[in-house]
């Protein structure tokens, strides 16, 4: 991999790892689908004159049938969730939970008949992980230190999010990634607009809660999804998953330094195991990558 590569791989993980922070200052102020409707508006009046410049917009509208729950299953859906969650949880432990992405990812694409999951180091993954996801849930729980319904929450945003993508990129290969998220943007938008309007705050919102959405829109939502794709066509998508493990990283210590979260019981002991479990279960053995090519 080059040093380019390599230097938008380290943007695009720090960009997906600050959102955690940023909606955690966001929400304190901005009702939660205020949120999500200002961060997709601000992506999609970004994503989409470049998808109409490079002429591949009308190759998602003609998709249409696909982009419209791909925007339920990875932004209406898990947005409001993680936004919403994250009044109860800390941004690092709703950025640990999101790296259980890979290991649904790994499931569904099982169940969809690529039987290369079965490897014995795929499974060892999913179980580690799984034992990860089971002992950060427990730890917390038992503790009282998270909210076990907004923990619940976010994984259930992971399990939306892992068969998202699977959905969308099975049944739209080649089409323009930045076309198809300008427009399920669009449509996000479009669905909690009205809904913003009438949780509009009627109390002051700080300079911090707006300057944290602008952010989340410009930077995390609408530039780290154009710098995604570029780093894909570059390195490939399993070296390109691998973002996940370093916005799980950025999310944890953003949230330790800036806001002072606490490192918890549940923390150290789920992040390795989410971690490692994620890193195998979404592993493929050369051969295997041979044989499908």
């Amino acid at each position: 991999m080059s040093r380019k590569s390599w230097i938008q791989f380290g943007i695009v993980g720090f960009l997906w790892g600050i959102p955690y922070l940023l909606m955690k200052v966001a929400v304190e102020d901005i009702p939660p689908a205020l949120i999500v409707a200002g961060r997709t508006l601000i992506g999609a009046a970004i994503l989409i004159p470049i998808a109409v410049f490079n002429k591949t917009f009308m190759d998602a509208v003609r998709g249409i049938k696909y982009v419209l729950p791909y925007a339920f299953l990875e932004m209406v859906g898990p947005w409001i969730l993680i936004t919403s969650a994250e009044k109860e949880i800390s941004s690092g432990l709703a950025g640990l939970l999101v790296a259980t992405v890979p290991i649904f990812a790994t499931i569904f694409t099982s169940m969809r008949g690529d039987h290369s999951v079965w490897q014995p180091k795929r499974i060892f993954g999913l179980v580690v992980g799984f034992i990860g996801i089971i002992a950060l849930v427990g730890i917390e729980s038992i503790t009282g230190s998270s909210n076990p319904k907004a923990i619940a929450m976010v994984i259930l945003a992971s399990i939306l999010y892992a068969y998202a993508v699977l959905m969308v990129t099975s049944n739209l290969p080649g089409v323009d990634g930045v076309a198809i998220n300008g427009l399920a943007m669009a449509i996000t938008a479009l669905f909690y607009m009205p809904i913003a309007i009438v949780v509009w705050p009627s109390n002051p919102v700080s300079f911090n809660a707006i300057a944290s959405l602008i952010a989340l829109g410009v930077f995390s939502t609408a530039i780290a999804f154009m710098l995604f794709f570029i780093v894909i066509a570059e390195i490939g998508p399993a070296r390109g998953s691998l973002t996940t493990y370093v916005n799980t990283a950025v999310a944890v210590v953003l949230g330790i330094i800036i806001l002072n979260e606490p490192i918890t019981l549940g923390i150290i002991v789920g992040l390795p195991l989410v971690l490692l479990g994620s890193f195998l279960a979404s592993r493929k053995s050369k051969l295997v990558v041979i044989a499908e090519a």
